[in-house]
């Protein structure tokens, strides 16, 4: 069998020194032209008219080219082609081999990257700023573990072939300057320059090894440059000593040579900031963790299999950072026999080696950075500048915040998205732990610093932000105490003693030290009666569910606290058009109007005498309807708060209102078993709509506003020609009274709810119901469509709140929270959010998307709807809009006892002739028998339909 046959390769190519003076010219056109800023290969082939490919192929040398584009190529640089500059490929594969052959390595102290995982956009990135653009410095930057040595070694050996020498040097141990360039004249001379015969000034130093690399292609690495960076100051700066190491980078980076300085480091030299840029000589790579895959591989490697989301989920815990997976891969080995579930389990992500790791790069943080991230761990999201800024005690300039953040930048400990900034799951659990640990020991010894300086709740988060904030730091702090102090009293009166003693030394101090106290008593259940917190800041305290009641707080500073807002249930909600605004209709017969931006109350209309449980805002926004049980309906003028009109044609309580979508005509919907069409301009009833026989409760407009809809206590839905009056269908199917109608988007569904626990669609021109949704345990009395049409969302005396999928049917979440029933849900037409109020006198904003509660707003009344006095007139019983049941000792005024187990107001109370018992009846349909002196609920009674 012959060999085969070699093909010919046709053609030119550049010999070594026709490479070489083609890359030193272009440097030099670069320089010339851009400053100094590298060209794309685009731009040189535009340039040199000339394709991108060809040109590739001169740079690569691997493929030949025509004579004619050597030259075009040459004379673009201002040179002349010579013989010595090209030969043909066959003949120079020797030539090829030298140039991909370094005349000299030392590897120095470089690890051994046989084994390596991911990064191969990374490396195809460098290779492309080492070899091609022929960048002057590049960082590899990123925090400690997360792999830029690895990364570095893997580079240089990949890129080796293009170099004549490669040296690898570690500043672990923080070598002076002037002997390591010592060390670099040397290699580069090949040991030709003796020590006595080297300059004796580290600027002459630096200018003679420029000289070598301007003579000759090298490669130096210059591993752990943080080591040579000072600790307790902002990122970037030198230690004492050590400054000449940042002009040796200024002057590679700027001066023109043919070589390369590749670093790395866990925060940015500020050389590298001030000179580095996406086109310029000098660049950095900030290394974010390794991909799932990449990271699952290093568990594969040690013999792991784990589930498809185990392994998954542990590279993401850690953010894929390599060398975390490493440990932790071996502890799992080792003491969880390999049960990746089981460690997933644990509570703790931080221990042993990780630990020490993360302790390292945090002690080298300024005072302000250390401050921003504690706060950033506290917050437990994305915050803004300003928000920062707002939590810090001290006032600090915007320009002195802004540095420190990004010193934490180039540190790589904080990750800025846009405007936001926040830490790595990891980080945030290791900042976590050392605020705990730290606050701890402050309350112990009374000695405050981040207790002070630093809220361990914020009553102002979001909802679920704050419940996680209660879960991670207030209650192991907590636990910590109790289990060092011996007793929740032990913990209740160091408290105390610190509040004596905050108002004795720091009276009226800006500070959280007071928030936080509260904070902790009242997680603990501590009775406050007697507590004294006057002339204290009192700041992010949640005082919503608190019990105030003989507490001194006079001349107290409530910066940033929340207290329950002046409502009590909340009966009815509505997003204004334009998303900007929240209204609630209680059922003191009260509207409040909330600010969605920052939940700012805006202002209360008071007109009403019953409760309310409609509220519409009319298309443009500028009218708010009201329907009442006082027979009314309101219309208000949201700009002034004030009333413009009251509609009475009505002889019962009203339930529901709408307004057409031009706004001119309401539609109000009645007990009276009628619907009453009415201009809004004058405030005339223009038709009434009967056929209903039992309690109209709610009703809707049509998109196109010709088709009105209604559902009644007689089970049905009817459709009615807004012109005629006339009934056009009856829709039957629910078995109970229906208590919502809602229109879709597009006009061809209806909605309704009903007391049967069900949520019917409707197909308007059969009649037919299309689905019956099934889930709720109770009366679903309240349900909404989304704005675009494709979820639905239902309310229920069940107290819960659920989406579903309107297409299939599906319940696609469950929203649970509520502690009464969901009177009233609303949609936001221009944001993902979900309104829902409740007897149990809250509203909670959903985000639609990931169903966690945004915001709770708590109301309180002292409402007493029914008294009774005990047989031997010495206790009063009250029943209360709050729920509760209390009882009063006549003489002094004082309750003696509260009775706690109704889901709603409590509407009617009485003694037993003996005294021995009482009675309650209650807006949760049941009445509850009660031992007066124990206060056990004795026996609960079921069965009406309505309040009690």
């Amino acid at each position: 069998m012959k060999p085969e046959k070699r093909k010919r390769n046709r053609g030119l190519i550049l010999t070594r020194e026709g490479w070489q003076k083609l890359q030193n010219a272009k440097l030099e056109w670069e320089f010339r032209k851009n400053n100094g800023s590298k060209s794309t290969l685009e731009e040189l082939s535009e340039q040199a008219a000339i394709t991108p490919v060809t040109f590739r192929k001169i740079l690569t040398r691997e493929t030949g080219v025509d004579k004619g584009t050597l030259v075009r190529l040459f004379m673009m640089f201002n040179l002349e082609l010579d013989k010595s500059d090209y030969t043909s490929p066959d003949s120079d594969l020797k030539g090829q081999e030298d140039l991909k052959n370094p005349k000299r390595i030392d590897w120095g102290e470089m690890v051994d990257v046989s084994i390596f995982y991911g990064r191969t956009d990374e490396l195809t990135l460098l290779e492309q700023w080492l070899i091609q653009e022929r960048c002057r410095v590049v960082a590899l930057l990123g925090m400690g573990g997360i792999g830029k040595t690895s990364l570095a070694a893997k580079l240089s050996q990949k890129v080796q072939g293009w170099f004549e020498y490669v040296i690898w040097r570690s500043l672990y141990n923080a070598p002076p300057l002037f002997d390591l360039l010592a060390n670099f004249i040397q290699f580069f001379s090949n040991e030709q320059v003796l020590e006595t015969d080297l300059p004796k000034s580290v600027d002459r130093r630096t200018s003679q090894l420029i000289e070598y690399l301007q003579q000759q292609r090298c490669l130096i690495v210059l591993d752990n440059v943080e080591t040579i960076l000072q600790t307790g100051a902002y990122a970037g700066c030198y230690r004492e000593g050590y400054e000449d190491y940042g002009l040796l980078i200024k002057r590679l980076g700027q001066v023109m040579h043919q070589s390369s300085l590749v670093l790395t480091s866990r925060e940015k030299p500020k050389d590298i900031a001030s000179l580095g840029g996406e086109t310029l000589a000098v660049r950095s790579l900030q290394l974010s963790g390794l991909e799932v895959v990449a990271g699952q591989k290093i568990f594969e490697a040690k013999g792991f299999s784990g589930s498809e989301s185990e392994l998954p989920a542990v590279v993401e815990r850690y953010a894929g950072n390599a060398l975390a997976l490493k440990i932790v891969a071996t502890t799992i080995q080792d003491v969880f026999d390999g049960n990746v579930a089981e460690f997933l389990q644990q509570y703790t992500a931080v221990f042993g080696s990780i630990r020490d790791l993360l302790d390292q790069q945090f002690s080298r943080l300024a005072n302000l950075e250390k401050d921003i991230m504690y706060w950033l761990a506290i917050n437990r999201e994305p915050v803004s500048l300003s928000e920062i800024r707002q939590d810090i005690v001290s006032p600090i300039p915007p320009q002195n915040l802004l540095e420190a953040l990004e010193s934490l930048v180039r540190r790589s400990l904080v990750e800025k998205n846009t405007t936001l900034f926040t830490l790595q799951p990891v980080v945030m659990e290791y900042v976590t732990q050392r605020l705990i640990e730290i606050v701890c020991q402050e309350i112990k010894t009374q000695n405050l610093d981040l207790f002070r300086c630093h809220a361990l709740m914020k009553a102002t988060a979001k909802d679920y932000v704050r419940e996680t904030q209660i879960r991670v730091i207030l209650k192991p702090v907590i636990d910590g105490l109790v289990t060092v102090l011996r007793s929740k009293r032990n913990l209740e009166n160091q408290l105390t003693q610190i509040i004596a003693k905050s108002q004795g030394t720091s009276p009226l101090e800006h500070s959280y030290t007071a928030g936080n106290v509260l904070n902790l008593l009242c997680y603990l259940g501590t009775d406050l009666s007697g507590y004294d917190f006057s002339f204290l800041s009192v700041w992010q305290a949640d005082l919503r569910n608190v019990k105030l009641h003989d507490v001194n707080f006079q001349n107290a500073n409530f910066d940033r606290s929340v207290f329950a807002e002046t409502f009590g249930g909340v009966s009815s909600v509505a997003f204004s058009p334009d998303g900007k605004l929240l209204a609630m209709g209680d059922t003191g017969g009260e509207i409040h109007f909330y600010q969605v931006s920052d939940w700012k109350h805006l202002l209360t209309c008071k007109g009403h005498t019953n409760w309310i449980p409609s509220l519409a805002f009319s298309p443009d926004g500028s009218i708010l309807a009201s329907g009442s049980s006082d027979y009314t309906v309101r219309l208000w003028d949201i700009g002034r708060g004030r009333c413009l009109q009251t509609f009475q044609k009505h002889s019962n309580e009203i339930w529901s209102v709408a307004f057409s979508p031009d706004g001119n005509t309401l539609v109000s919907a009645s007990n009276d078993r009628t619907i009453k069409l009415w201009d809004v301009s004058t405030g005339e009833c223009l038709r009434t709509f009967s056929g209903h026989t039992n309690w109209v409760i709610s009703v809707a407009f049509s998109p196109d506003g010709k088709t009105l809809a209604s559902g009644s206590d007689d089970n049905t839905v009817r459709l009615w020609d807004i012109n005629s009056d006339e009934c056009k269908r009856i829709f039957h199917g629910h078995d109970d009274g229906v208590r919502s109608i809602t229109f879709s988007p597009d006009g061809q569904i209806l909605v309704s709810s009903s007391d049967d626990h069900t949520v019917k669609l409707w197909d308007l021109n059969t009649g037919e119901c299309i689905k019956s949704l099934h889930g709720h345990r109770a009366p679903v009395w309240s349900s909404a469509i989304s704005p675009q049409g494709n979820f639905i969302a239902s309310g229920s005396l069940d107290q819960t709140v659920r989406l579903w999928n309107i297409s299939t049917g599906e319940c696609l979440r469950t929203l649970e929270g509520h502690s009464g029933w969901v009177l009233s849900v609303a949609f936001n037409l221009q944001s993902d959010l979900l309104a829902s109020s409740s007897d149990d006198q809250t509203i909670k904003v959903w985000n639609v998307s990931t169903g966690q509660c945004l915001k709770t707003f708590i109301g309180y009344t002292s409402n007493s709807w029914s008294v009774a006095f005990s047989s031997d007139r010495r206790t009063l019983a009250s029943g209360s809009q709050d729920r509760a049941v209390r009882l009063w000792d006549i003489n002094t005024g004082k309750a003696l006892q509260t009775f706690l187990r109704h889901c709603g107001a409590v509407r009617s109370v009485a003694f037993s002739q003996d005294g021995q018992m009482l009675i309650s009846g209650s807006d949760d349909r049941t009445m509850k028998l009660w031992n007066v002196n124990t206060g056990k609920a004795l026996q609960t009674f079921l069965g009406h339909r309505a309040a009690v």
